[in-house]
């Protein structure tokens, strides 16, 4: 069974910082990619990052330049540090996985930039 936790998230002012982590559990850690998502108050959910088994990462281009997404297989997390932060990055961030032809996700972190 795989698990995501994400922790990290918070308040913080326009042009700040914040480093997001999901922790995933199970052993099939670095064979699969891992993304972030996002969810602002009434939108949909949005694709931010992917990093993939060999380090390859892709990102929405309203983030490029600001985040950037990682991953340490030795501690099984997924970093997302996000950089030179605006209002409209408020969201819950969620990672997720495809595993088993199943998207997992995890419950999610809040963040918030003030403006």
């Amino acid at each position: 069974q795989v698990q995501l936790v994400e922790s990290g998230g918070g308040l913080v002012q326009t042009g700040g910082s914040l480093r997001l982590s999901c922790a995933v559990s199970g052993r099939i850690f670095s064979a699969y990619a891992l993304s972030w998502y996002r969810q602002a108050p009434g939108k949909q959910r949005e694709w931010v990052a992917t990093i993939d088994s060999r380090g390859s990462t892709n990102y929405v281009d309203s983030v490029k330049g600001r985040f950037t997404i990682s991953r340490d297989n030795a501690k099984n997390t997924v970093p997302l540090q996000m950089n030179s932060l605006k209002p409209e990055d408020t969201a819950v961030y969620y990672c997720s996985i495809v595993y088993a032809t199943m998207r997992i996700w995890g419950q999610g972190t809040q963040v918030t930039v003030s403006s």
